[in-house]
């Protein structure tokens, strides 16, 4: 989605120029360029790696 269409309802002018306080928040949550994925999730990824890597290494070592 884009704001390039979208209209302020605080001030009526379109948000992508950013005009007022509630158009600059929605810019801003709409161009939020954080990442996809939780970290948690991450984490627990990197967890069951390291977990197989130690079982492989014992089973092969």
């Amino acid at each position: 989605m884009s704001c390039e269409h979208l209209i302020c309802a605080q001030c009526s002018n379109p948000v992508v120029e950013g005009r007022c306080a509630t158009c600059r928040a929605a810019r801003s949550e709409l161009h939020r360029h954080g990442p996809s994925v939780p970290p948690a999730l991450i984490l627990a990824i990197l967890v069951a790696l390291l977990f197989a890597a130690l079982v492989l290494q014992r089973v092969y070592g």
